[in-house]
């Protein structure tokens, strides 16, 4: 069998079907954003620890830290580049004033209500390519770093990816302690993280102390979502 199944790859392998599910369910039939941003945290979670688990085995081959670093990167591109989009189009699908299909006889690129949803759309398709773009290109860097063509770096370089595991449930928490509607303000957000991931400023690596912050805002914002949950969500049943 084909790839590495050993606990260096369990919480990677666990952000990617968190990241799924909360993009199946957020966009099923009855979705809501909100479920998709409990499973936007919970890969988030995930995502703090996998590397560091992963440096826990001393005796990795290249080979295994080679497959560690791209599952990193494309469980990485589904959970906070993909899922993001899906959360805001799950925001499209339950705002009555962006969901709006014409008859394409009758598209009139004046009215307002076919111009929201298609400028949302074309910014959710930016964010997930600007994910994709950053991810990638600091594999490139990796690799050259590897081969001796490049130089250690000692921070971030421009906003990293993950960061949207915080950011986004941000935006929600706002909308839902306001009881507004701010789909568009998510949007706003979403075209600005993409627009950061691609910066050229640098930002410190994390130690220990901002990691544990980091952990305890997420939580925050995981126990406000879960006392928030019965005044959001109408259920169907």
């Amino acid at each position: 069998m084909i790839g590495v199944f050993d606990y260096t790859v369990i919480l990677t392998y666990m952000s990617l079907l968190s990241a799924t599910i909360g993009i199946i369910i957020c966009l099923d039939g009855v979705g809501h954003p909100f479920y998709g941003i409990f499973f936007l945290l919970l890969s988030g979670l995930c995502d703090t620890f996998d590397g560091r688990v992963a440096r826990s085995k001393k005796n990795r081959t290249e080979r295994e830290k080679s497959f560690g670093v791209q599952i990193d990167s494309l469980a990485d591109l589904v959970a906070f580049g993909v899922l993001p989009a899906c959360i805001g189009m799950s925001c499209i699908k339950v705002n009555p004033k962006l969901t709006y299909i014409p008859h394409i006889k009758l598209l009139d690129a004046s009215d307002e209500r076919i111009l929201y949803p298609i400028v949302l759309i074309l910014i959710a398709l930016f964010y997930v390519l600007a994910a994709m773009i950053r991810l990638a290109w600091f594999n490139v860097l990796d690799e050259e770093k590897k081969h001796g063509i490049g130089h250690a770096q000692s921070g971030y370089v421009g906003l990293p990816v993950t960061s949207s595991a915080l950011i986004f449930p941000a935006v929600m928490l706002i909308e839902f302690i306001f009881k507004k509607d701010y789909s568009i303000i998510y949007f706003v957000v979403m075209l600005i993280t993409g627009l950061l991931f691609l910066g050229k400023f640098r930002i410190p690596k994390p130690g220990l102390k901002l990691i544990l912050i980091m952990i305890g805002i997420g939580i925050v914002e995981f126990l406000f979502l879960i006392l928030l949950y019965k005044h959001v969500i109408v259920l169907p049943f």
